[in-house]
């Protein structure tokens, strides 16, 4: 019901003119301009935000940013969708990669080109919209819209008792994964699982790209990677069904995600896959060591980016839209930078905050967060394409779930996504 709901909550959004037509005024309370945050981050990392945004609003005596909880990123979503219908939109918020090109193409978003100091912000480019996007590479003239805060790559964990225990080294490719969980499985009583990932679309992706697929060729085309996405479905089929060394975390979402979490904590999964966002709550919750190592591959080594951009919303007074890029800006300085990375396990976004980490001698002390910003040399960018979303949410991921639960044939699955992938696609244009 969620997944149905965040879809039709985004099916429509107000065109342009109605997105910002009929402007109200601009938000002041004590002198100082509000800019209001929609923002969907739980536990640590929300701590972590309002302790930056506290600390923003006592620096300067002319603009306060005030945040509040949406729940999770798609319930975020469909909510922001209703507000900017309604006109009653906040002044900024942060979505996920996928969902900037279909925002960035129904102009609700403001161009952020033009405000000061955006050109000098020295971001990492494999998490910066300039390379996070194929259609960013071809040297096209689309406007700055999204700007990269909590960004992150889907990571190997292992537990390192249990690996030292067994004699192994971390898995490089999907044959040493497959034999590792087998070694690693254990049944009966102290049953543990050698490997366990969400079924998610984030992991799929990754995989699709590890076994040499693209999600849509050059035209456009939704493949979903071809062979290679069959292949990649395929691979956690024989992994649940024939070597049964694979747990399929139970709940779906976000559920799935936490479930996986709370398996490898208490030993219940030796290896599993997860973001870079979760590295410090990890670390910080084992009773073991943590080891993090780069996701294994097929053919080649392969991540998505995830997580999400901030994003200034197009129908703000323009008074302040310019006091929510007071606080982008400032965000991006290389302290502030530097204290969410490393109070959170989110990848730092700019030059400078990495180059000041290496400096002080952080990554000889922190290898699993070193581990992380590696991956980003094997980064594959997303297509640009306002689909993107939905083929995630309502075509594919409830697919692979039913697929890797029931063990439904990969090739008919994958050839019945494509199929309705291409359909909506076609529709859209």
């Amino acid at each position: 019901m969620r997944r149905r709901a965040f879809l039709q909550a985004l099916s429509v959004l107000p065109s342009a003119g109605a997105a910002w037509g009929c402007r109200r005024e601009p938000a002041r309370k004590d002198g100082r301009t509000i800019a209001t945050l929609w923002f969907s981050y739980g536990g640590k990392n929300r701590e972590v935000l309002l302790d930056l945004v506290k600390r923003f609003n006592e620096s300067q005596p002319s603009v306060r940013v005030e945040a509040t909880f949406q729940g999770d990123y798609f319930e975020a979503l469909a909510k922001l969708r209703t507000a900017l219908a309604a006109k009653v939109a906040p002044t900024f918020s942060h979505v996920v990669g996928e969902v900037v090109p279909y925002l960035a193409e129904a102009q609700v978003l403001e161009p952020l080109d033009g405000y000061e100091g955006a050109e000098a912000i020295a971001f990492v480019p494999a998490l910066a919209q300039s390379g996070a996007y194929l259609r960013e590479r071809t040297g096209s003239s689309r406007s700055l819209v999204a700007i990269p805060f909590n960004r992150s790559t889907p990571i190997m964990y292992l537990n390192g008792s249990i690996l030292e225990k067994e004699g192994l080294k971390a898995p490089r490719t999907w044959d040493e994964l497959r034999e590792a969980a087998r070694a690693l499985t254990r049944r009966g009583e102290g049953a543990r699982w050698g490997y366990e990932v969400p079924i998610s679309w984030w992991f799929w992706v990754a995989m699709v790209g590890q076994a040499g697929g693209t999600l849509m060729g050059d035209d456009g085309d939704p493949t979903l990677g071809g062979e290679a996405g069959e292949k990649a479905l395929a691979f956690w089929q024989r992994l649940v069904h024939e070597d049964k060394v694979m747990r399929p975390p139970p709940g779906r979402d976000y559920n799935a995600w936490q479930a996986t979490n709370q398996d490898f904590l208490a030993g219940k999964a030796a290896i599993t896959w997860t973001s870079t966002a979760f590295l410090r709550y990890l670390e910080e919750n084992a009773r073991f060591p943590v080891v993090a190592a780069n996701l294994p591959y097929d053919v080649r080594p392969a991540v998505p980016t995830g997580g999400t951009f901030f994003t200034v919303l197009r129908q703000a007074p323009r008074e302040e839209k310019e006091a929510a890029w007071s606080f982008l800006r400032w965000m991006c300085g290389a302290e502030q930078t530097i204290e969410w990375a490393t109070r959170t396990g989110y990848l730092p976004v700019t030059e400078p905050a990495v180059q000041r980490l290496r400096e002080t001698g952080y990554y000889a002390k922190h290898p699993n967060d070193e581990i992380a910003l590696s991956q980003l040399a094997h980064v594959e960018p997303w297509p640009w394409a306002t689909e993107l979303f939905r083929i995630q949410r309502d075509v594919v991921e409830p697919r692979l779930e039913r697929a890797v639960f029931d063990g439904t044939n990969a090739r008919s699955v994958m050839s019945e996504a494509r199929a309705v992938a291409r359909a909506r696609v076609v529709r859209s244009r």
